[in-house]
Order: structure tokens, then sequence, then C-alpha cells
């Protein structure tokens, strides 16, 4: 594996923490290691592999010589100077939502659509959190027996919503609500602006986004995002329609056979995956795998996944070590 000239923008904040984390565990090999964030957070430094690294004020000259850049910083920034870096030769991998659904930018879940990188114009997108969640096992499934459409409802960690809403979420621990729908012993069914149609932004991502990354328009997913009082890990409920018939021991034995997959379940001894259990794994868990009382062709099953690592940085970075 060469070594390479590496930028994390966003390196602050809890994907790029997450990002520089997993890049220590992999033992990535970086000859240059770059980190830049925002004007509030730049001067800070950051120990990584026992070396100190200062971070900089991101700028649009600090991408000259660089071979890839990370970006966790939101979209706005990612709009900025994404094409800026893409222009002087560095790899872009983002994980904002700034070019998912460009056509020129490729949408990568490397179990899934690894191809999918062997054409791109220097900008590569990282896939919704909870459509790499929603995917991993499906996607097995999907390939034997196809899908004809997903009912799928998303409970959602609060650190999707980056450290001001966990720092919102202590606020209101200590009684200090001011929000007409507070996140503390609460839930919020709405991620993201409501579109015409009465589904929010995030629900509509995990429909464009599935149907890209299959290369599949034919896929229909229906989804309901809620936001839970839970710091890590999303959680999801799948009610999956196959266009063939199946047994439920085959789709446990397919699930059983697929890289970065992890079944926990056993409901005589009450196991099943659950935030708590999975936050920091890199594996994506399933449990309440059946088949649904209402169609014989549809399963229920139950999804978690660590939203910052697989959801997130892992992510991003099993997409780097395709493009090495």
């Amino acid at each position: 594996m060469k070594h390479i000239n590496l930028i994390i923008v966003g390196a602050t904040g809890l994907v790029g923490k997450e990002v520089l984390k997993i890049l220590e565990e992999k033992d990535i090999p970086i000859d240059r290691l770059k980190l830049a964030a925002s004007g509030k957070s730049a001067g800070k430094e950051i120990v990584f592999k026992g070396n100190y690294y200062r971070v900089e004020e991101i700028s649009e000259l600090m991408f000259n010589g660089m071979d890839f850049a990370i970006f966790s910083a939101g979209k706005e920034v990612s709009l900025r100077y994404a094409p800026i870096a893409a222009k002087v030769g560095t790899t872009v991998i983002d994980n904002s939502n700034a070019f998912r659904m460009d056509k020129d930018v490729p949408l990568v879940i490397p179990e899934i659509n690894p191809h999918d990188l062997e054409k791109h114009s220097n900008i590569i997108a990282n896939p919704n959190c909870s459509t790499i969640g929603m995917l991993m096992p499906l996607f097995p499934i999907y390939k034997k027996y196809g899908i004809e459409s997903v009912v799928v409802s998303t409970y959602q960690a609060m650190s999707g919503a980056g450290k001001d809403f966990l720092d919102k979420y202590e606020r209101e621990s200590r009684g200090e609500i001011n929000d007409v729908y507070p996140i503390y012993n609460n839930v919020i069914p709405q991620i993201d602006l409501f579109e015409k149609n009465g589904y929010t932004i995030e629900e509509m991502k995990m429909l464009r986004e599935t149907q890209k990354i299959l290369h599949d328009e034919s896929i229909k997913v229906d989804a309901t995002c809620v936001r839970v009082p839970v710091v890590r890990a999303h959680s999801e409920a799948c009610f999956v329609k196959l266009k063939k018939r199946f047994k439920i021991s085959d789709i446990r034995a397919i699930l059983n056979d697929v890289n970065g997959v992890t079944i926990v379940d056993n409901i005589e001894n009450l196991k099943y995956p659950t935030p708590s259990s999975v936050s920091g794994k890199n594996d994506v868990y399933v449990g309440r795998i059946r088949r649904s009382n209402i169609d014989d062709r549809a399963l229920n099953m139950w999804i978690v996944s660590d939203n910052i690592r697989k959801g997130a940085a892992l992510n991003a970075i099993q997409i780097l070590e395709r493009l090495l």
C-alpha cells in the first residue's frame, strides 16, 4: 500500500475524530497529514500516532500537493472547498450530502458497489448513515431474491446531528429546555426539512440513495426517520417485500456469509442488537429476522449500526483503501 498525503477537513468534529482513530487502527501509511477545521477550531492540537498536529483553518491553497481529502465538515464547506480540492488533483471523499445525487459523483458503499469507483472526477460521496446501515444486510438478499419495496422506520442517535445537538441534550437534562421539541425524554419524528410530498429530506435520501447505489430505480423505499435520545448508533425496523419466495433459514444463511454484517438473533435467550451493544463496532448488526404476518413474500428485520463508524468514518476510509 503506497504512502499518501492526506487532509482531514472537519478534524475536530465527531466524525473527523473517528476518522483519525480508524486511520490509526488500520495503520494507513501516511507521508503528510493535514488537519483542517473552521476558524474557531484552528490552533488546536490533536495527537495522531504519538505526534502532535496543529489544526489549520481551512483555506483554498491547503489542498495543493495532497493526494486525498476526507471531508466531514458539513454541506456548505463541501460545496465551497471540495471542487477546489478536486481541481488541483486531490481526490475528495465527502461525508456530506452535497454531491450524493450528482450524476457524475459516485455514491459508494465498498461492499456493495466498489465498481463505481472506477470512474470519478476526484469527488466521491459517502452515503447517508441510515442508508448504509439498511443496505449492508439488504444487498445480499436483493442479489438473490430481488426487492420490490422497503418500509423502514429509523431511530437515529443524537450524534447524527452533531456535537451541538448532544450539548443541547445535556442542557435539557439539567432542565434548560428552550425548544418546542426537546430531545430529552422525547422522540422527534422529523430529521431535516420537509419536502412538498410530506416526507423529510432525510426520508427521501433513503429512497434516492438506495436507487443510485443499486442502479435500480424500480426499488421503492418508504421511510419515517425519527431522532431519539440515544448518543450513538442508529436502529432501523425494516419491512422488506421480496420478488421471490424465500425461507427464513436461507435469509439467515445469506447474512451469515456477508462481510461486515453480524447476526444477533436468539429470541429464546433474548439476544438482539441494541445501540449500546453496537456503539463502537464496525459491523452492521441484524436481529428479529422473521417472516411478515401480512405478506408471505416479505420479512421484517431489526438493524443497528454505529452511525459515526460504518455510517460515516469507516465507510469513507474503506473507500480510501479501495483507491490505494
